[in-house]
């Protein structure tokens, strides 16, 4: 039986969108959340301390924080073309990528980034990135 585990994780993070022709055009910042789903078959091993579980949650929890949690917090996350921005002494959080950071994008980049880090008996399912209280992107994989 296929089962499929969702954990939710929240970060703040800055971005600007220097193609768009929009307010996004500037830097500016999301609360995000993120919902992360992975799917597989409960371990059945009478005895074993995971019997029944796909995977611990803590396990899910450990290997999103580390991967996407951690580097992305409080981070500004700007496309690569911009590197020589100047940010006049400010110390800053800077993740550069080689894509406009649309929630697109950053989905699909959070999604390979996660892809092989769960056990070889889970799957990563699905992604859902919340920028706003009203606007999301799902990837299903």
């Amino acid at each position: 039986m296929l089962l499929r585990l969702t954990k939710r994780f929240t970060f703040e993070m800055a971005h600007a969108l220097p193609a768009y022709e929009g307010k996004c055009h500037n830097i500016h910042g999301h609360s995000y959340k993120l919902f992360v789903t992975v799917e597989g078959t409960p371990l059945q091993q009478q005895g074993a301390s995971n019997d029944g579980m796909v995977l611990d949650f803590s396990a899910i929890k450990n290997i999103v924080q580390q991967h996407i949690v951690e580097p992305f917090d409080h981070a500004l996350v700007l496309p690569r073309q911009k590197e020589n921005l100047s940010l006049g002494g400010f110390a800053a959080k800077l993740v550069w990528v080689d894509f406009q950071p649309t929630t697109e994008n950053l989905l699909m980049h959070f999604a390979q980034l996660l892809e092989h880090a769960f056990p070889p008996s889970t799957r990563l399912h699905s992604l859902k990135l919340y920028e706003t209280e009203s606007s999301c992107a799902e990837l299903i994989l």
